[in-house]
């Protein structure tokens, strides 16, 4: 935006001379009724001095104006002293309001830089814009809620894309991905189990990213593929082994089902206005909660033993499921609607997997250029 000024401005003591001229004044006279040494009247009119908002009240007491009108004429007449500031500031003014630079520099993403320029060619690079106007494209799958700075979102899925670009895994297999949940079923006794995963998925073809997310970011997962190659991004947002276990195998189903590849896809995972899904993530739901806990199985426990639910009965039906407790606590839960029974069991798995998979945050810093 350019900064419009009047070819000429003058100073107020111009109007403050035509008006004594129209009153038939002269300055001693005028400093006599306001109540001012001349020198002052004298140094407004010869622009010497500023008017002030003191100055301003006494003009218009004695001249039948506004005191503003005096403060706007002497505004005017300041800022056309002034030159034009530079467009390079909106512009940067732009790029923070758009993206979160700050943030951006603080997690390493991009490189600290006093040059404004660099830091906005380091942004354009991170996102792949040519202009900071370009609208981000790029496909995918994703558990997220609508936030009004979708930014956030985009930083935290590129960050992903920059670290699954540096992670080498052998050629990606549907059929090997198929035949390991069963070793995935096998790991979800015991928190600690959770260490394999990453290995197990990249044996597969499929690699694990964990980033700590943006405050404000409101995303839990991510599904998108890079030169035919899956990749899964979780930000173990929540730290329960259910939350987990359940966030893993929906994106998981992304991957089995190719979603990802073509228009985005965002799943409002807490959507409570009723509207249609997109029926990608609600069979990537559907399958989630049927490998954290067999639904039928957990139906018939439900009408079994609802409302009165005794620990005993709670854990010998996990143990019968060959899923840790905190799991099998997170869909009931969901089914029953009581986000309090047997909370005591969703232990956190963070360090475990954060340890594990090629982690950014959480305590572990990565380089900004992978």
């Amino acid at each position: 935006m350019t900064n419009r000024v009047p070819a000429e401005v003058f100073p107020p003591g111009e109007f403050l001379r035509d008006a004594l001229e129209d009153r038939g004044w002269n300055q001693t006279e005028f400093s006599e009724i306001i109540g001012r040494p001349p020198r002052v009247v004298n140094e407004i009119i010869a622009a010497k001095r500023s008017v002030t908002p003191e100055t301003a009240q006494e003009f218009a007491a004695a001249l039948g104006t506004s005191a503003q009108y005096w403060l706007n004429l002497e505004s005017a007449y300041q800022l056309s002293k002034v030159l034009p500031a530079d467009e390079r500031i909106a512009r940067v003014a732009a790029l923070r309001e758009r993206f979160p630079v700050r943030q951006m520099i603080q997690r390493g993403w991009i490189a600290q830089s006093n040059d404004n320029t660099e830091v906005a060619a380091s942004v354009l690079r991170f996102f792949e814009l040519k202009t900071l106007d370009d609208p981000i494209v790029f496909s995918h799958a994703a558990r997220a809620r609508r936030v009004e700075r979708s930014e956030l979102q985009w930083a935290w899925i590129f960050r992903v894309k920059q670290l699954a670009a540096a992670f080498k895994v052998p050629r990606f297999s549907a059929e090997r991905l198929l035949a390991a949940m069963t070793d995935l079923e096998r790991l979800m006794t015991e928190p600690e189990e959770i260490r394999h995963v990453p290995k197990i998925l990249a044996e597969c073809g499929v690699r694990l990213i964990v980033v700590e997310p943006i405050p404000g970011s409101e995303i839990q997962g991510v599904c998108f593929w890079l030169e035919g190659q899956p990749v899964v991004g979780l930000t173990l947002k929540g730290d329960y082994i259910d939350r987990f276990w359940f966030n893993l195998r929906h994106e998981l189903e992304h991957v089995l089902n190719g979603d990802g590849q073509d228009d985005p896809i965002t799943d409002e995972f807490n959507e409570s206005s009723g509207g249609e899904r997109d029926p990608c993530e609600v069979a990537a739901d559907a399958a989630a909660a049927e490998f954290c806990v067999p639904q039928a199985q957990l139906n018939n426990f439900v009408a079994r033993h609802d409302p009165a639910y005794s620990h005993l009965n709670f854990l010998g039906f996990s143990r019968l499921m060959r899923r840790h407790p905190g799991i099998v606590a997170g869909q009931l839960q969901r089914k029953i609607n009581r986000p309090e029974l047997f909370k005591k069991y969703q232990v956190r798995v963070r360090p475990i997997i954060a340890a594990a998979a090629l982690t950014d945050g959480y305590g572990q810093a990565l380089p900004t250029d992978i």
